[in-house]
């Protein structure tokens, strides 16, 4: 019974090795035909194309043409008037969220005034 483990795992380990020297022989073609795959004479061409592709900087999201300025980095002016809007709006019910956005104004910024105002409710 055990011999018979014994031999089904030395089975297994070669074929496990087979298939290994099978995949790095395929992985070594694939690798060689690159070159001609992408038009460069040798491999020596295409290695240099290959770092000098890889060491160039990538370009910013803030760079790129065409994309959207960033919404975040403006602060708010938090003035009285907001203070005041936003006092009367938590007296007539309004969520954080509906605060924040008829203020224009983060929630963090809404929670930071309301605590600074006592209109937090304490923890029970």
């Amino acid at each position: 019974m055990l011999t018979n483990k014994i031999k089904q795992l030395n089975r297994a380990r070669a074929a496990v090795a087979a298939l290994e020297a099978s995949v790095a022989t395929e992985v070594n073609k694939s690798l060689a035909a690159l070159p001609a795959h992408y038009g460069f004479a040798n491999a020596e061409a295409f290695a240099k194309a290959v770092i000098a592709a890889s060491s160039s900087k990538p370009v910013s999201s803030k760079n790129k043409p065409g994309t959207a300025p960033s919404k975040s980095g403006k602060r708010a002016k938090i003035t009285e008037e907001i203070r005041t809007k936003l006092k009367a709006m938590v007296k007539a019910g309004k969520t954080g969220a509906e605060i924040a956005n008829a203020l224009q104004i983060s929630l963090p910024s809404v929670h930071n005034i309301k605590k600074a105002l006592n209109l937090v409710k304490a923890r029970e």
